[in-house]
């Protein structure tokens, strides 16, 4: 049985980035909401407990049983946690006279704590709180202070109960992932086994014994996450796997043919469907975002359905859901508002009255790109960008048509390929090229135009919650303006935009 740490999330923006710390020192971990944890049993090493947007004096404040937890095996409070680990056993926690929040540095250390083995004083840790610790409970003792903060971290004598203050998760916290190291290999005693090869083997195990000689049938997007949940199925049921890769008119340049390639050189049976005039001709006319994302979602499932009855007996759908999805579709808050579509394809399961098979549903985004690696994937396609499930649909900022698709993949080709060339597409989490519903007047030759104008887009992010533009260099742009002008006909304007994710978001539409 694999060990692990349980994660109890109440509702901080940062529960997610515990995870991924946790995972990084190749402990596996899980989280649930602290309401809805399963019973403890001897595979789990230890608890978390995470921060919180409530305060622990609020009236609805979020309030776990940590009966079969607390005093029975290792538990730490990170900022919420620890605040009512304080508040809820005989402490007080009192309205901060200042908001702690921001960077500060740990005065008093006691070195001899577990907690803090390999820590050196004055290390910078990242605060985050409106309300402090005034009095801890008797039998709590004093483990770390900062010159405002004089109970920052405390462990329960005779128990191995740990609260901090800060949030060791976080970049700032620069000596964070050794304390959470200290924490769950050697308070827990992790043996930090849970690696990409580890996972590949018991995964594929787990697969063939669920799966036994049914058919599965999984849709191919091109991206990262199909692809690798695709090779695990393969390696688990080889024959019994069909792929479906349906061309809906609005992919990058060339993109349908290569990926075909690239994926039949991987020894997957894959179908490649072309069905680009159904999605052109029923998208015709229609400008509003969210009726195209609707339409490209049906027709989506209209195409895979048709194709997937063409196989005999299959009884299961191979999906890419990782870690995120499932976290937020259970999170505190409730099941959140919209699961995206190209990972829940729009009620598929039920249509098909299939059965759902999701292979990567507890991995991070980089932790399936590390199990991409093992599995022997190519650098190409496990580096590649994000690429939004409407594709270029929600990139021509306007009715769509072929001839407006064709002008776009030009453009984005370039602007992609330039990435490649200058050695920047690696340092960008996302690129891409809008069509603005704008015409504006140019000057080529001797003649007048009137043309379209097109917006240059590039951000780097960890996850995609947040972003912000890349600053490339003027040469690059200078070249790539040049470029998308003078050789794709339809342009004769180029801009970048420079808006940074809040409040603008990754895609125009």
């Amino acid at each position: 049985m694999q060990e692990k740490i349980l994660i109890l999330d109440f509702g901080s923006q940062y529960t997610q980035l515990i995870g991924r710390r946790v995972r990084e020192l190749n402990v596996y971990c899980e989280i649930y909401p602290f309401n809805h944890y399963p019973e403890i049993d001897e595979t789990v090493k230890g608890v978390i407990l995470s921060g919180s947007p409530y305060s622990v004096r609020d009236e609805n404040a979020p309030k776990p049983d940590l009966s079969a937890i607390k005093g029975k095996m290792p538990l730490l409070g990170v900022c919420y946690g620890a605040q009512y680990l304080s508040h809820f056993f005989g402490g007080e926690v009192l309205p901060s006279n200042s908001r702690e929040y921001g960077r500060a540095n740990l005065e008093f250390i006691d070195q001899n704590n577990i907690l803090f083995k390999q820590i050196s004083r004055h290390t910078q840790v990242w605060m985050s709180h409106g309300d402090t610790i005034d009095r801890l409970p008797e039998s709590y003792k004093i483990i770390a202070s900062t010159a405002d903060v004089k109970n920052a971290a405390f462990v329960v004598e005779g128990e191995q109960t740990f609260g901090i203050q800060f949030h060791p998760e976080v970049y700032h916290t620069t000596e964070g992932t050794q304390l959470l190291k200290n924490f769950v290999v050697d308070v827990c005693g992790c043996k930090q086994d849970w690696t990409p090869d580890s996972f590949i083997e018991t995964t594929v195990a787990e697969l063939k014994a669920k799966l036994g000689d049914d058919k599965v049938v999984l849709g191919l997007s091109g991206g990262v996450d199909s692809s690798v949940a695709a090779v695990l199925l393969n390696k688990a049921i080889g024959k019994n796997l069909t792929c479906i890769f349906v061309d809906n008119g609005l992919l990058r340049k060339d993109e349908f043919a290569s990926v075909i390639d690239s994926y039949q050189h991987m020894g997957l049976n894959v179908i490649g469907v072309d069905a680009r005039q159904k999605f052109w001709n029923d998208l015709a006319g229609v400008t509003d975002p969210e009726k195209k994302r609707k339409i490209i979602g049906r027709d989506f499932i209209e195409v895979f359905d048709e194709e997937a009855h063409k196989i005999q007996d299959v009884k299961w759908l191979g999906q890419g859901t990782i870690y995120p999805d499932v976290i937020e579709s259970v999170s505190v808050n409730g099941p959140s508002a919209t699961i995206k579509s190209h990972h829940n394809v729009g009620g598929l399961p039920e249509k098909m009255k299939l059965k759902v098979v999701e292979p990567l549903k507890l991995l991070f985004k980089d932790e399936v790109r590390r199990v991409g690696k093992a599995l022997g994937i190519k650098p190409e396609l496990l580096g590649r960008h994000p690429f939004p499930g409407p594709g270029l649909g929600i990139r021509i900022l306007s009715d769509i048509t072929p001839e407006k698709v064709r002008i776009l993949q030009e453009a984005d080709a370039i602007f992609i390929n330039g990435l490649r060339e200058w050695g920047l597409y690696d340092k960008v989490w996302q690129a891409g090229v809008m069509l603005l519903p704008v015409q504006s007047v140019g000057v080529m030759g001797d003649e007048r135009t009137y043309e379209n104008v097109v917006a240059l887009r590039a951000v780097a992010s960890t996850d995609g919650m947040t972003a912000d533009w890349v600053h490339l260099p003027y040469e690059f742009l200078a070249k790539m303006s040049n470029e998308i002008i003078n050789k794709v006909r339809g342009i004769n304007r180029v801009v970048y935009d420079i808006s940074s994710k809040p409040p603008a978001t990754i895609e125009w539409e």
